[in-house]
């Protein structure tokens, strides 16, 4: 999975968990409010993963140049 879909797939969890947890407290249904709670978590992770790669794949590109320009 590359970072830009990481990121896609984490903004949309993040949304559908906030939402459950907002109709989990209309409903006052607390396994739905808890669902929610995890997959917000898990959306902001995918997030974070996404832009770990991005930074790992900019890093990369950087030493590759610099090695490059050495040579």
């Amino acid at each position: 999975m590359g970072s830009a879909s990481d990121k896609a797939s984490g903004i949309g969890n993040e949304a559908i968990g906030k939402i459950k947890q907002v109709l989990g407290k209309m409903t006052d249904n607390d396994r739905l409010r808890a669902e929610g709670a995890g997959q917000e978590i898990k959306g902001k992770g995918q997030q974070v993963l996404g832009e770990a790669k991005d930074n790992i794949k900019d890093a990369v590109k950087k030493a590759s140049e610099a090695v490059e320009r050495k040579l």
